[in-house]
């Protein structure tokens, strides 16, 4: 995969905040088939966690997606029992993170997924995720030695309250949308990275897993084929959220089923104003470029052409 012609993207900083601690990939050993997970947040990444655990296992029933595959550069658990766990594993590893590509470590061994979500359904999936964390996730993030910068404050508003602050700040009070996605969009012509996007999951699950295991250099067993479509299903990853949310779900009222919540779009569109849909829409325009914006709001990708 490596190539001398080729500008491997290069980590520039390091980012600390109640959730990040971005210095855990400078010691992340890298093996030549890692593969690496990454989305803003709430645009795929568990489903798409639960996807590989599905292809490299086989199709096997009740994979521990949430043990096998952390967020690395989550603040908690330390670093190091991530790194050792990891380091322990003999299987395909497969992990997931958040940071923007600059604040991470590339490397040409690994294959990287990255997965886009228009920003109003991500935030009105943040909002559940957020409005429904309980103390224990407030303690974990709050609490733990070694914050940098502001605690994470509990919801007190409601969603459309809450989306019109995320905008205005670019993704308070979590962490910069507009630089996320615009980092990875910027290197989407490597080698070694593919793009995926939830609505195009939703439309097409079945197309989207097998041009995956494509990607991954993954041989699907047909005969295998029926159990993994199955257990890929928001249906059956709700019903076994136990297994793919952090956790088992401890961090949420209501538990495991509360973090799968419902893996629907458009929920914004009853809640906010034609202007202030068509604001946001102008604003990821200006953010991102004319074919980036289409891609996140749509799935579409005008940049690659289609077939006649």
């Amino acid at each position: 995969m490596s190539s001398p012609d080729i500008a491997w993207p290069k980590k520039t900083r390091e980012l600390h905040s109640n959730h990040f601690e971005s210095t855990v990939w400078n010691d992340f050993r890298f093996r030549d088939d890692d593969i690496v997970i990454s989305t803003y947040g709430k645009a795929g990444t568990t489903w798409t966690q639960q996807i590989i655990g599905q292809l490299i296992f086989d199709g096997a029933e009740g994979v521990p997606v949430n043990e096998l595959s952390p967020w690395l550069d989550l603040r908690v658990p330390p670093a190091e029992v991530k790194l050792q766990a990891l380091e322990a594993q003999t299987h395909r590893r497969f992990v997931k993170t958040h940071l923007p590509v600059d604040a991470l470590v590339y490397s040409p061994k690994a294959k990287y997924i990255y997965i886009g979500r228009d920003g109003r359904d991500v935030l009105w999936s943040m909002y559940n995720h957020h409005a429904n964390a309980n103390d224990a996730f407030y303690e974990a993030l709050n609490e733990t030695p070694g914050l940098v910068g502001e605690k994470l404050e509990r919801v007190t508003t409601d969603v459309g309250t809450y989306f019109n602050e995320w905008i205005a700040r670019d993704g308070y009070p979590f962490w910069s949308f507009w630089e996320n996605v615009s980092g990875w969009w910027a290197i989407r012509h490597l080698p070694n990275i593919h793009f995926m996007h939830f609505e195009s999951m939703k439309r097409d699950m079945e197309g989207e897993i097998r041009r995956l295991a494509a990607f991954l250099d993954i041989e699907i067993d047909e005969a295998r084929w029926p159990a993994i479509v199955e257990h890929c299903s928001f249906d059956y990853m709700k019903k076994h959220a136990d297994k793919s949310a952090p956790l088992g779900g401890a961090l949420w009222e209501g538990g495991a089923s509360t973090f799968i919540n419902k893996g629907t779009n458009g929920r914004w569109r009853d809640v906010l104003s034609a202007g202030e849909s068509a604001n946001y829409e102008a604003l990821a325009r200006e953010k991102l470029g004319e074919e980036c914006a289409h891609w996140l709001m749509t799935g579409e990708r005008l940049d690659i052409a289609r077939p006649a």
